[in-house]
């Protein structure tokens, strides 16, 4: 087969609104920035820091903002932004490392602190000069709280700058070239520890770029419909679904777009939550009304499972096994052109990171919605753009029903990979039906929405136990609920006691197999939120 076409829909809003361009030197929480400016109702778009200009002009942004990264400014070949940015006469912000290369390359200097570092909560100093950075958040004289994370210290700030805030340990915490519009700070206004920093962004975008807060999904679907039709002509497009929020929301936005030029496929792997296939059908059949090839593969992927216990190899078979019964429904459904594929713009920044910025990977996610390489099929990728949050609110505007839009996310492997040791058709059976009443009763105490995600994980251990007059010798069932904006962290959720007693007792009771539940309360990192 040929490779898939790599001209990809380019759904970039760009050229239709303000833009931000935000510099990637390779921080952990560089995303957030992205996100933030994009909360403000400004699009951003994260680019590498060894960009070329000439890339970063065809955004026409309005400002830029460097990022915060591992690297010390003071080592040679260290990462710099490119000097014609300086050049352009739109409003530059430094953060953190961003702040020390702008300063280094404009004529100041950077010192490995000694004694000096910070890293976590601190407090600064306001200075008497105002700053329309600061407009209308922080008084003259008063020490707000900010976030920092820095080992290098700037020492001697450019000329044509001064000083906006301080503190004895970093006494050029902000700075600013108001003339030229540059300004930087050692902090982190992204995080939430630093309590005002969304407005210190506000500030930056709105007040000093004067950038039109116009972003919204609305404006998004119906620019991203137009953009699909022009793509996509007369011809008819292929849509993988699983049940899980980007592949519905993509198969609902091309089906707004095209029609009934699209053709969803679901495989079901046998893998799913209780009644999952069920819903995912009624959903695009009766809800949407939209072509659905519905593949019941279960005995194909059991077979190919059956005494398998190594996580990695688990995951391994079911990819492969699901291209293959993909390709095979694909040939069944008659010529189509395109493939849709629900990739976000967190996926994109990572691949373009490991060639641009020098961030550290800290896991690589498998996927089963991970589709062949080499299909005869051009690339159809709407939601390349966005971050799932902006995913579930574009979701709503296309009518997709809210249960479906806040569920929590699922592992493509599906329960396999919640299901240490060996699968078994008897194992998923207790698995499904303890899961689907962990989930029920956390709906009935209104604790499903404060959760991010939440499952039950069957163990390979047995556990003596008494049912009435007799011994019984079954499987140990671990209940896992964590709270988290993005999954990268991660804490357990601490549910009331009374509710986890109250859930124990239903499962043992109405689960024939389960003697004990055991509930993890192990954060990531340390550990990871599922257990394979």
């Amino acid at each position: 087969m040929q490779s898939i076409n790599s001209s990809i829909l380019k759904t970039t809003p760009a050229n239709r609104h303000d833009t931000v361009v935000i510099l990637d030197f390779g921080s952990q929480v560089t995303q957030l920035i992205t996100r933030r400016i994009r909360e403000i109702g400004v699009y951003s778009e994260l680019l590498p820091f060894n960009t070329p200009v000439a890339d970063i002009l065809k955004l026409r942004p309005k400002a830029i903002i460097l990022s915060g990264g591992p690297a010390s400014v003071i080592e040679k070949d260290s990462p710099r932004a490119p000097k014609e940015i300086f050049d352009l006469k739109i409003p530059v912000l430094g953060i953190c490392y961003g702040l020390q290369t702008m300063c280094k390359q404009l004529g100041g200097k950077v010192v490995a602190s000694q004694n000096k570092r910070e890293f976590g909560r601190s407090f600064i100093s306001i200075n008497d000069a105002p700053s329309p950075l600061f407009n209308g958040i922080w008084e003259k004289n008063t020490k707000p709280q900010v976030w920092m994370s820095h080992g290098d210290s700037v020492v001697k700030i450019p000329d044509g700058f001064k000083v906006i805030a301080q503190n004895k340990s970093c006494p050029f915490a902000a700075i600013a070239d108001e003339k030229r519009r540059f300004y930087g700070v050692q902090f982190h206004p992204e995080v939430v520890h630093t309590p005002e920093g969304k407005h210190i962004l506000e500030n930056f975008v709105l007040k000093i770029a004067g950038c039109r807060n116009d972003w919204t999904m609305a404006s998004f679907k119906d620019e991203i419909i137009g953009l699909i039709r022009k793509q996509v002509g007369n011809e008819r497009v292929i849509c993988g679904v699983s049940g899980g929020v980007d592949s519905t929301v993509v198969a609902a936005l091309l089906h707004a777009a095209i029609g009934d030029k699209l053709v969803c496929i679901f495989v079901d792997t046998g893998l799913m939550r209780h009644n999952e296939a069920e819903e995912v059908v009624g959903l695009f059949r009766d809800h949407f009304n939209i072509p659905l090839v519905h593949e019941d593969a279960s005995e194909l992927f059991l077979e190919r499972l059956k005494g398998i216990t190594e996580p990695e190899q688990k995951r391994k078979i079911i990819g492969k096994t699901f291209i293959d019964v993909f390709e095979g429904t694909t040939a069944k459904t008659g010529e189509a052109a395109f493939l849709a594929q629900g990739t976000l713009y967190p996926d994109v920044i990572e691949s373009v990171s490991h060639t641009g910025a020098p961030s550290s990977t800290i896991k690589s996610h498998h996927n089963v919605g991970g589709l062949p390489e080499k299909m005869n099929f051009k690339l159809v990728e709407p939601l390349r753009a966005l971050f799932k949050d902006e995913v579930r609110a574009l979701g709503l505007h296309l009518g997709i029903p809210e249960k479906f839009i806040k569920r929590h996310p699922f592992p493509g492997p599906g329960l396999a990979i919640r299901i240490p040791g060996d699968i078994t058709p008897e194992k998923l059976s207790i698995l499904r039906k303890a899961d689907a009443i962990f989930i029920e009763e956390l709906h009935s105490a209104k604790l499903y929405d404060e959760t991010w995600q939440a499952f039950a994980v069957l163990l390979p251990v047995r556990s003596v136990g008494v049912m009435g007059d007799s011994r019984t010798y079954d499987y140990v069932l671990a209940l896992r609920a964590v709270t988290s904006v993005d999954g990268m962290t991660a804490d357990y959720a601490a549910l009331p006691h009374e509710f986890l007693g109250r859930v124990a007792v239903r499962i043992v009771n109405e689960v024939k197999g389960i003697s004990r539940i055991v509930y993890d309360i192990t954060s990531k990192p340390p550990g990871t939120i599922e257990w394979e």
